[in-house]
């Protein structure tokens, strides 16, 4: 599977991530919580249709600092296994580091003495004793050697599993803190929902077939060409098979899918692992302008790139567009493009 994920530093000294993504979270909730959706006396349908549609940029935010909450959670908890791993395997070096010192001190008992630093190494005390031990100058140089091999080891494993414990417990509340967005944007998605109802049934479903941000921008003159590559001829044929499958909070298929989740899941499916988030699979391949657009290209929208979808060609793409729209087709200009990018 070929990998477009950007390089992290190394180490697992994540304070300042974890920082910015708690205080990005905490924006995420004042924000959502200004908003309302509940149905005023003076709406018109452009004053509500413009209601709705500040919920969902504002749903869509929140899902994405979800999205990448989980996933930075499941990165970390694969380096806090991989330190259990190596911890286990320092302790076992400890315990066989003591075994053979037990043999030494086991002979010399038997040919009537125990050197005191053997003794002291063999104590009851294993929290200490190789600190204490590393001080002592009756080792053989080999045994020494040993000794403060498996004492550094032993410090740097400790203090790896507890960088490790602590970033993961933080972004594990960051993502709770997340979960809690997204609940409070569901039941305002959900007030928004019955307010659209209330609107004449014409006028709403207009509005149901209406991009977001009521635009249709004016496009470049656009060449159609074929897909990129085959790996985006592939993609196009997943996304296509997704057509009509709910959107569903967080989800990257195959039942359904959120608008990252979507372009996740199709180039999965063409052997291409994508990022998680909008943000990220807007820089996990080269960015080419909208008149060169070819299929399979991920087209984000908006500065932040909070929504994102594939170009399939005909002036179209196919997104995941928000609760309550199935995956569908939309003119590629519905909302302002930020970017193109040809994986």
């Amino acid at each position: 599977m070929v990998s477009h994920r950007r390089s992290t530093q190394p180490g697992l000294n994540r304070g300042a991530r974890v920082t910015v993504l708690s205080a990005a979270a905490a924006t995420a909730a004042a924000t959502l919580g200004a908003a309302t959706a509940n149905a005023d006396p003076q709406d018109t349908p452009r004053t509500a249709k413009a209601r709705v549609d500040r919920l969902y940029t504002e749903a869509e935010r929140a899902t994405e600092q979800y999205n990448e909450a989980g996933e930075n959670a499941d990165r970390l908890r694969g380096e806090v296994k991989r330190a259990q791993d190596r911890a286990a395997r320092g302790q076992e070096h400890l315990n066989r580091l003591r075994t053979a010192l037990g043999s030494v001190a086991s002979a010399q008992y038997r040919s009537g003495g125990l050197d005191p630093a053997l003794a002291l190494l063999l104590s009851s005390d294993p929290d200490t004793y190789l600190d204490r031990a590393a001080v002592l100058d009756r080792l053989t140089e080999r045994q020494a050697a040993e000794v403060q091999e498996a004492r550094h080891a032993r410090h740097a494993l400790a203090q790896t599993r507890a960088e490790a414990a602590r970033a993961l417990a933080e972004l594990e509340r960051n993502r709770a803190a997340a979960s809690r967005h997204k609940r409070t944007v569901e039941r305002k998605l959900a007030r928004a929902r019955q307010l659209l109802d209330a609107l004449p049934g014409a006028v709403r479903a207009d509005f149901e077939r209406a991009s977001r941000s009521g635009r249709d921008d004016a496009l470049p003159a656009m060449t159609e060409l074929r897909a990129g590559s085959a790996r985006a001829a592939a993609a196009v044929m997943a996304v296509r098979q997704a057509l009509g499958r709910p959107y569903i909070w967080g989800a990257n298929g195959p039942v359904g899918f959120d608008c990252s989740g979507l372009m996740q899941w199709a180039y999965a499916q063409a052997g291409v692992s994508l990022p998680r988030t909008s943000q990220a699979q807007r820089y996990a391949g080269r960015m080419v302008p909208l008149s060169e657009a070819r299929p399979g290209d991920l087209v984000a929208y908006r500065a932040d790139a909070g929504h994102i979808g594939m170009y399939v060609g005909n002036g179209q793409v196919i997104h995941a567009p928000y609760p309550g729209a199935p995956v569908r087709y939309d003119p590629v200009g519905m909302m302002p493009v930020s970017s193109v990018t040809r994986v």
